[in-house]
């Protein structure tokens, strides 16, 4: 307690500065390429292409509390065999990550962190095939936490003695 020309201020914690705490600091574009090796004459091909999505993910500490987490989508658009588009995308996010409990930090990197930057990096694909004067590229959800879960599992089977299930 303390006494300043007849205040009386008293500092008493309310327990809830103890938790976890999380701030997204910052999302960017790292990297974008577009690429339209056909046109114009893609623009007259009459079957639609076939669409390949991969997406991979990375995360490295950058700081005290600060880790990036990198969301990467690459998209290629085919028809007959010829690129009709190629994007490439690695879309990043600074995440403050305070209090967090060990095995909770790469639930949070693999799974949650995904899942808050997929929706804008979704937006920068569909606008770059937009503007590549081709119907815009709506990818669909993805359950990062599934896929978080799935890579678990597999991690922890491929790490049991042999012999033992």
């Amino acid at each position: 307690m303390a006494e300043d020309a007849g205040t009386i201020t008293t500092s008493i914690s309310n327990g809830q500065d103890d938790g976890p705490q999380l701030a997204i600091l910052a999302q960017y574009v790292k990297d974008l390429s577009f690429e339209n090796p056909n046109a114009p004459a893609s623009y007259q091909w009459a079957d639609a292409p076939q669409i390949d999505v991969q997406f991979n993910l990375g995360s490295t500490q950058v700081g005290e509390d600060v880790y990036e987490v990198v969301l990467k989508i690459n998209v290629n658009a085919a028809v007959n065999g010829q690129t009709a588009f190629a994007v490439e995308l690695l879309y990043a996010g600074l995440f403050g990550l305070r209090g967090f409990p060990t095995e909770h930090l790469e639930p949070f990197l693999y799974a949650e962190a995904p899942r808050l930057l997929f929706p804008f990096a979704r937006r920068v694909v569909a606008e770059a095939v937009r503007d590549g004067n081709y119907p815009p590229l709506l990818l669909d959800p993805i359950d990062f936490s599934q896929i978080y879960l799935q890579q678990a599992a597999q991690n922890l089977a491929g790490a049991e003695p042999a012999g033992e299930a």
